[in-house]
């Protein structure tokens, strides 16, 4: 697939960079989003506005979704025309974090229509993002992974990891990880400052040994901040707890105890007036439930 045609349906926080790297890399790409005054802002990099997410796609190589959850990403491939506009032997590459089962579902309704599909989340925020440094996991055929290596090389670093959904079990690993090592770190800052330690040079001392993560690096400079400016919300943090535990029940009723105890935290977090905080603000609901209100 040499030099494909893209859309990019979805251009948030991660859709924006992400279509500026691929025009930046030489691609012809058109833009659709739901407020379309967020992919206006593509035209000045080179891409075509598209009106409705079916214009966009219509005649493409390659649509690339980056979209809120499942239920969008079948309204916008099934509902709102886009895999009727596709033509046979497009592929389609879901960058959005769904559950895997309906990574699968929409894998083999594409497939009656021969239209070749990949679930492929990403990994990296709005930081690897923006420097085209995304993790992306990819589930889906070989032969299709292959083929989407220059669209995943102006995007970040690609593995796949198996069949159709696989992606998406990759990625709702990634996120037990990520929440609930951001649940440890709030825990440890906030007991070292609770104690009378300063919990700055804790993390400082700390950094070093086996304790030591990404989490503990960006997330942990959040928290000593307070800087919960979302770059992921808490709410997204939230959906893929519930989809990791969704994609265990399952999978012959796995339990997931501490991603239960997480995502019950993350869900009183939202509850009690975080949803909008990134995600490192968990910190806030630690706090809470040692007496300290959540700013408003």
């Amino acid at each position: 697939m040499s030099n494909p045609t893209i859309a990019l349906l979805g251009i948030g926080l991660m859709g924006e960079p992400m279509a500026r790297n691929l025009l930046e890399a030489g691609f012809a790409l058109a833009a659709w989003n739901r407020t379309r005054a967020k992919a206006e802002r593509l035209a000045a990099y080179g891409a075509r506005i598209a009106a409705t997410a079916a214009e966009a796609a219509a005649g493409a190589d390659v649509v690339i979704t980056m979209l809120e959850n499942g239920a969008v990403v079948e309204d916008v491939l099934f509902g709102q025309g886009v895999a009727g506009a596709l033509r046979r032997g497009a592929l389609v590459i879901d960058m959005s974090s769904i559950k895997p089962r309906e990574a699968r579902d929409h894998a083999a309704r594409l497939a009656a229509l021969g239209v070749r599909h990949m679930d492929a989340p990403v990994s990296g925020g709005t930081l690897g993002a923006a420097a085209g440094t995304l993790a992306i996991m990819a589930g889906g055929e070989a032969q299709d992974f292959a083929a989407a290596q220059p669209v995943f090389g102006a995007l970040g670093s690609a593995v796949r990891v198996g069949p159709h959904g696989a992606g998406q079990l990759a990625k709702l690993a990634n996120q037990m990880i990520v929440g609930i090592t951001i649940g440890a770190v709030a825990e440890a800052l906030q007991l070292a400052e609770a104690g009378g330690a300063d919990p700055a040079l804790v993390r400082e001392a700390i950094r070093g040994g086996f304790a030591g993560s990404k989490i503990l690096e960006v997330h942990g400079e959040r928290m000593l901040k307070r800087d919960f400016a979302a770059r992921a919300t808490a709410t997204v943090q939230l959906k893929d707890m519930d989809n990791a535990l969704d994609a265990a029940g399952g999978a012959n009723g796995y339990r997931l105890p501490i991603t239960t105890l997480v995502r019950d935290m993350y869900a009183s977090l939202c509850e009690n007036g975080g949803a909008g905080v990134d995600h490192s603000g968990l910190f806030l609901e630690v706090g809470r439930l040692n007496g300290k209100a959540i700013p408003k």
